[in-house]
């Protein structure tokens, strides 16, 4: 460590959930590293915790030394908790304890990739702007239904940072950086690592529609789009048709031609998908999760699931 005065180093946390996703805790972390190597001296410190004090396990199977989570007074000006796995599995009491501690002391509080699922349990994302990995959105908007994150790569709301991980993080290290340190500095950093184009916080995290059907008929992507808004209250076909300025029978000839199915079973196939994911990461009962991806019974859920993934949906549950 060089002379550099103590108050002038961040120190900056990370509680790393049991199951987390290394790309993302290492995206967040080297930048930090790489500041401090180009800067000469020790500008940002960090520590890594854990709800045990233990080695935190990736998703990976590599295992990060931790040490246990912050007490008062801890010095920290920023902590950000990253979580991978299925929220329904998330049970760290302590965790969010620490966190509410953390945020009355202001201390700046930031999740990445799962965490901010972890922020919203500790109650810390009422009343604010924030994001979260696609995968997670359904678990936290079936368990907090008055929060609706939105679906950006990172979003910085005052002393609230949430971010959707993966590679994402490179891109809100780039911002913090630069708030500090200047945007030539932070532009040295990300080259350090071949990030030459960094995202807009605004930018998707998912690629198009048109990338992820492989459609580019505006009708058909508009009522896809539709498809994907309006899981849990299914529109028939004839209301689908007008939002694609085509008649119902065109609209069929559409589905057959640019995706090889039916209107039915792609929005079938649409609302399973939600559901498995729900089923993963959500503490819904397979009930719930029928009401919720819009099917009459739980019965006619359980059967549709089957046919499509060869499996009950408490099989999926199990595994």
């Amino acid at each position: 460590m060089s002379s550099i005065d103590a108050k002038n180093v961040q120190h900056i946390g990370f509680i790393l959930i049991p199951g987390f996703a290394l790309m993302s805790y290492a995206s967040a972390s080297e930048p930090l590293r790489a500041a401090n190597l180009l800067a000469g001296r020790e500008i940002y410190r960090l520590s890594t915790f854990s709800p045990d004090g233990a080695p935190a396990l990736s998703s990976a199977g590599v295992a990060v030394p931790a040490a246990p989570l912050p007490g008062r007074g801890s010095g920290l000006g920023t902590v950000f908790v990253c979580a991978g796995g299925s929220p329904r599995d998330w049970h760290y009491p302590t965790v969010l304890a620490c966190l509410r501690q953390l945020a009355r002391e202001g201390v700046r509080i930031g999740g990445i990739s799962g965490g901010p699922y972890l922020l919203a349990a500790a109650g810390l994302l009422a009343d604010r702007d924030f994001t979260i990995h696609w995968e997670h959105a359904p678990a936290l908007l079936e368990s907090f239904p008055t929060l609706s994150p939105r679906q950006a790569r990172f979003v910085v709301d005052g002393n609230r940072i949430t971010c959707g991980g993966g590679v994402a993080p490179l891109d809100m290290m780039h911002v913090l950086i630069s708030e500090r340190m200047g945007p030539d500095f932070a532009r040295r950093v990300s080259d350090w690592y071949l990030h030459t184009e960094v995202g807009e916080p605004t930018a998707p995290q998912r690629g198009s529609l048109a990338e992820r059907y492989g459609v580019h008929h505006p009708g058909l992507l508009s009522v896809l789009e539709k498809m994907e808004e309006t899981i849990e209250m299914p529109l028939d076909r004839a209301a689908m048709a007008r939002i694609a300025g085509v008649t119902p029978r065109h609209l069929d000839r559409l589905f057959a031609a640019h995706l090889a199915s039916t209107f039915l079973d792609q929005y079938r196939r649409i609302r399973l998908q939600h559901a498995r994911r729900l089923l993963e990461q959500s503490p819904l009962s397979i009930s719930e999760i029928a009401v919720a991806t819009g099917f009459s019974s739980g019965a006619h859920f359980s059967r549709a699931y089957r046919n499509l993934y060869d499996m009950a949906p408490s099989e999926t549950r199990r595994s």
